[in-house]
C-alpha cells in the first residue's frame, strides 16, 4: 500500500505550453464565454417578459438556458486564468466545488432534455388533454425536482470521493474530474462504494433519461405517421431544436467519457485536440442551445423582435 498524504491542492496537467498562442487561446475562450453569456441571459430575459412565452415548453427552455449559465461558469473563469497562467493547481476547495458544478450540470441537462420530449409527446399525442396534464404550477414543480435531484446526487457522490486517502494530486485534465481524483486513491478497496455509487448514477442521470427520450419519439413518430402533413411539420419544427440538442450533448458526454475511461485511443490526439474534445460538452452546447432554439424556433424569433431595442436582434 502506497503512503498516502492530505494534499491541499491539485494540479492540472492538462495545460501544456502554448507560447505565446496561449494569448490567442485567451481571447477565443473569452469571445466564446461572452457570447455564452450573452445569448443565454437575452433569452431568459426576454422567456421572462415576454407573456405569450409563459408556456411549458418556454419554461423548460428558461431552466435549459440557466443551466448553460451554470455549467459554463464552472468551466470558463478558470480556464481563462490557467490558459495565462505559469501555475495550474487549484485548491482541493475550489476542485471538488467544479466537480460539483460539472457532474450537477451534465446530470440537469440530460433530465431538462428528457422533461421536454415528454412535453412534446404529451402536447403532440394529447393536444386536447394537454393544458390540464402541463400546467404552470407542475412545470416549476418539475424543475425543481430535476435541480434538486442532480444536487442531492451528486452530494452524495462528492461526500464518497472527499472520504478518500489520496496517493497522488495530478489530474490529465484541465479542470476537475470525479473519476480521476478517484483513480488517485491509495487504495483500490476504498473506492468499491464509488464504482457502484458511480454505476448507479450513470444508470439514474443518463439511461432513465434517454429511455423516456426513446418512448417520447416513438410514440410521437406512431402519431405523425397517422396524421395529417400539417401536424407532422409542426412536430418536426418542435422536435428538430430538442433532437440536435440533445445528439450534440451526447456526442460532447461520449467524447469525455471515451478519454476519461479508456486512454489508449487518445494517445495519439494531438494536446490541443484532446483538450477541445474534453470540454467540447461545457464549450459548445451552452451556445448551441440558444442559437438552435431563438433561430428555429418562430415565437422566440418574435419575442426578441418586439423586446430586443432595434438593430440587436438580426434581421431576417
Amino acid at each position: 500500500m502506497e503512503n498516502s498524504t492530505q494534499f491541499t491542492s491539485f494540479i492540472l496537467a492538462g495545460y501544456s505550453d502554448s507560447g505565446h498562442l496561449k494569448y490567442f487561446y485567451f481571447i477565443l475562450i473569452t469571445v466564446l464565454y461572452v457570447s455564452i453569456v450573452f445569448t443565454n441571459t437575452v433569452l431568459i430575459v426576454v422567456i421572462c417578459m415576454e407573456r405569450s412565452l409563459h408556456e411549458p415548453m418556454y419554461l423548460f427552455l428558461c431552466s435549459l438556458f440557466v443551466n448553460e449559465l451554470y455549467g459554463s461558469t464552472a468551466l470558463f473563469p478558470a480556464l481563462m486564468t490557467h490558459l495565462v497562467s505559469d501555475a495550474h493547481s487549484v485548491s482541493t476547495v475550489y476542485c471538488y466545488l467544479q466537480m460539483f458544478c460539472i457532474y450537477t450540470y451534465g446530470s440537469i441537462e440530460f433530465s431538462n432534455l428528457a422533461v421536454m420530449s415528454y412535453d412534446r409527446y404529451l402536447a403532440i399525442c394529447y393536444p386536447l388533454q394537454y393544458n390540464v396534464v402541463m400546467t404552470q404550477n407542475r412545470v416549476c414543480i418539475l424543475v425543481c425536482i430535476i435541480w434538486l435531484y442532480s444536487f442531492v446526487k451528486f452530494i452524495i457522490t462528492l461526500s464518497l470521493t472527499i472520504r478518500l486517502k489520496l496517493c497522488g494530486n495530478v489530474i490529465d485534465k484541465v479542470y476537475c474530474d470525479n473519476y480521476l481524483v478517484v483513480k488517485l486513491a491509495c487504495s483500490t478497496s476504498d473506492t468499491t462504494v464509488n464504482n457502484i455509487y458511480g454505476l448507479y448514477g450513470v444508470v439514474l442521470s443518463v439511461a432513465v433519461p434517454l429511455i423516456t427520450i426513446l418512448f417520447s419519439y416513438i410514440k410521437i413518430l406512431s402519431i405523425c405517421l397517422k396524421s395529417s402533413i400539417e401536424t407532422r411539420q409542426k412536430a418536426f419544427s418542435t422536435c428538430t431544436p430538442h433532437l440536435a440538442s440533445l445528439l450534440n450533448f451526447s456526442f460532447g458526454c461520449f467524447l469525455n467519457l471515451l478519454q476519461s475511461r479508456f486512454d489508449r485511443p487518445m494517445r495519439n490526439v494531438p494536446t490541443v485536440l484532446h483538450t477541445i474534445l474534453s470540454v467540447y460538452f461545457l464549450m459548445c452546447q451552452p451556445l448551441f442551445n440558444p442559437l438552435v432554439y431563438g433561430v428555429r424556433m418562430a415565437k422566440i424569433r418574435q419575442a426578441c423582435k418586439n423586446i430586443l431595442p432595434v438593430g440587436l436582434y438580426p434581421k431576417t
